[in-house]
């Protein structure tokens, strides 16, 4: 009678890391694999561009035919910039789909399957994003700036003292024009934020728009003084200091307000992080 030869157990390979420029790389091609994004960022494009040029045009009409003092305070660069108040919207949303849409549609399993680290998956998807929303944004507001100040270029004041149009190499109006695509990121990323606290897109938009614009509409019930005190600290008040060169007596300096914006969207990615590992996906 033999005896069966038992042989030992095949050791295991060794366990792999997955590197982090690996998440960086597989996330940059989901981004630019999704529909959304293309979508969000074309009509962010139109809006920032688009809708400046046609507030600038409207506005060299009026100063051709302005009078002595209509136009006291104007400020050229947020003219040109006015559209990143709608671009917003797009942006914010696209920061809440990065994530949201992968919850929904259930792939969030898949991912966390093979990537069990998911502090560093969120990290690596909130570096991706903002790193392309910053790019993005400062394309957007140069060409926003670049086109607007040529259309206020043509107007021919017959009042002495307005200034039509402003240059790159005046005071402050570099860094208007920096600051606006600053803001667009931070308020993609505050987008992001929510969106991954939350999950669910439906949840997660109306967050991001009582964040951002519902809180002024609450601050407004309070009595005069308090309003007054908390107005400036509000997200988009604050955060819009950034590309603003006429600034009101109680504004935030222009880095301390787009300070507070980055702290909301840090608050949203920190409370995102620490949730992560706490639910199922």
């Amino acid at each position: 009678m033999t005896s069966a030869v038992i042989s030992p157990p095949a050791e295991r390979p060794p366990a792999t890391t997955i590197g982090f420029s690996n998440l960086l790389l597989s996330e940059w091609t989901k981004l630019r694999s999704v529909r959304s994004t293309y979508w969000t960022t074309i009509l962010a494009a139109l809006l920032t561009v688009g809708l400046g040029a046609v507030v600038c045009a409207r506005f060299a009409q009026l100063i051709t035919h302005a009078g002595p003092g209509d136009f006291d305070g104007f400020d050229p660069t947020l003219t040109s910039l006015s559209g990143i108040y709608l671009a917003q919207i797009a942006i914010g949303t696209l920061g809440v789909l990065v994530i949201s849409s992968e919850y929904g549609t259930g792939m969030i399993r898949a991912t966390f399957a093979a990537v069990p680290q998911r502090r560093a998956l969120l990290a690596a998807k909130a570096i991706v994003f903002g790193a392309c929303t910053l790019v993005i944004g400062q394309v957007m507001s140069f060409a926003a700036f670049g086109i607007g100040q040529a259309i206020l270029a043509t107007a021919h004041p017959h009042v002495s003292g307005i200034q039509a149009s402003a240059s790159l190499s005046q005071p402050e109006v570099l860094r208007a024009v920096c600051g606006a695509g600053l803001y667009l990121t931070v308020v993609g990323l505050l987008g992001f934020g929510l969106g991954a606290a939350i999950r669910h897109t439906a949840g997660a938009l109306p967050a991001f728009f009582g964040v951002l614009f519902g809180l002024s509409a609450i601050v407004d019930l309070l009595p005069t003084s308090w309003r007054n005190d908390i107005m400036p600290y509000l997200p988009a008040n604050a955060g819009s200091q950034a590309f603003t060169i006429e600034q009101s007596h109680d504004a935030l300096p222009p880095w301390a307000g787009l300070g507070v914006l980055c702290l909301y969207a840090a608050a949203a990615i920190a409370i995102g992080l620490l949730l992560v590992d706490r639910r199922d996906a």
